[in-house]
């Protein structure tokens, strides 16, 4: 007997997170198929011009956005940012320097301090 492997899929919402790209933003026709493992491995080691460009570009996603900005994505919620960010508009973002965005990213800077200091602590109890 031989053995039939299924090509995985994924929806067009799942490829495009995983590609790190504003799924409205993208062709029709990447929006409305399916897409294969082998396709996406395809777009992230030869991504056409589209996809170069909305990385390049935008509008981004919320994720990208808020990384973006140094921010986690609550932040960019009470920051009133609830839409996809173009480039120009994030850059925009980081030179006005709204009060919003300094206290979001200090708060982001205490979260990351506090996960190194507890990962810290988890090494030395397993020693």
């Amino acid at each position: 007997m031989t053995s039939h492997q299924n090509t995985q899929t994924m929806k067009p919402a799942t490829a495009a997170k995983k590609l790190g790209v504003y799924l409205p933003a993208t062709p029709a026709e990447f929006q409305e198929g399916v897409v294969s493992r082998a396709e996406l491995n395809e777009l992230q080691t030869n991504p056409p011009q589209w996809l170069q460009d909305l990385r390049r570009n935008g509008p981004h996603p919320r994720p990208v956005v808020a990384a973006r900005l140094g921010v986690s994505i609550a932040g960019l919620a009470r920051g009133g940012i609830t839409e996809a960010l173009t480039t120009e508009q994030i850059e925009a973002l980081r030179e006005d320097g709204p009060e919003w965005l300094e206290k979001e990213r200090a708060t982001q800077a205490e979260v990351r301090k506090e996960a190194v200091r507890l990962k810290e602590k988890k090494a030395k109890e397993q020693d």
